[in-house]
């Protein structure tokens, strides 16, 4: 059983920090990554990295976030710096599952970045 739990969400000031952790169960993945849903908007991409960490990035996070993968605790991060207003959202942690290719969701952490 697949299971993806997420952690390290919360409040910050514009220009701070957080990290996020994805640690996913139940399986190998081949490409992990984060997306984002703010309120009464679509869920986006922010970024994806593969095992052989190949990254990509959505253009507003570019410079600002980087993720990184620990392929031995199928674990996946997100470290977010200058923090904006605008990058609140709820942060969803994505995993494929190599061996069907089928997409798995975490519940998704809060992120609030205040002015």
């Amino acid at each position: 059983q697949v299971q993806l739990v997420e952690s390290g969400g919360g409040l910050v000031q514009a220009g701070g920090s957080l990290r996020l952790s994805c640690a996913a169960s139940g399986g190998i993945f081949s490409i992990m990554g984060w997306y984002r849903q703010a309120p009464g908007k679509q869920r986006e991409l922010v970024a994806t990295i593969t095992r052989g960490a190949t990254t990509n990035y959505a253009d507003s996070v570019k410079g600002r976030f980087t993720i990184s993968r620990d392929n031995t605790k199928n674990t996946v991060y997100l470290q977010m710096n200058s923090l904006k207003p605008e990058d609140t959202a709820v942060y969803h942690c994505n995993a494929r599952l190599r061996i069907n290719n089928n997409d798995y969701w975490g519940q998704g952490t809060q992120v609030t970045v205040s002015s």
